[in-house]
């Protein structure tokens, strides 16, 4: 049996490359959405051994200094709505790479 490393080195820079990629395209797409002037909020998960619980106290906390955030934000209406657009475009971009990737290990045997 022989291996060919080649395509071994190959597969695995092209792996890396693709992670990093989409990575980096999520976290400017959140970065983007930010500064849009909507913070993903996330009701936290009620887990019965869960180590730190956030309380209801907190969340509402969290949610209220979301909110200010979103009121000092210095961009006009029209920076935001493109900030917001380009968000979108960030996370279709990494929809489109995971869905990709999908595409050739389904049918490029």
């Amino acid at each position: 049996m022989t291996i060919d490393w080649i395509a071994f080195v190959q597969v695995f820079i092209a792996a890396m490359v693709a992670a990093v990629l989409i990575v980096s395209f999520y976290a400017l797409g959140l970065r983007m959405l930010v500064r849009a002037g909507r913070p993903p909020v996330v009701a936290p998960a009620e887990f019965t051994d869960a180590i730190t619980v956030i309380s209801e106290k907190e969340a509402r906390r969290a949610e209220k200094a979301a909110a200010k955030a979103a009121k000092r934000n210095p961009l006009t209406e029209g920076q935001k709505r493109l900030a917001l657009v380009g968000a979108y475009a960030c996370f279709a971009v990494c929809a489109g790479a995971v869905l990709g990737g999908l595409l050739l290990i389904v049918f490029n045997h």
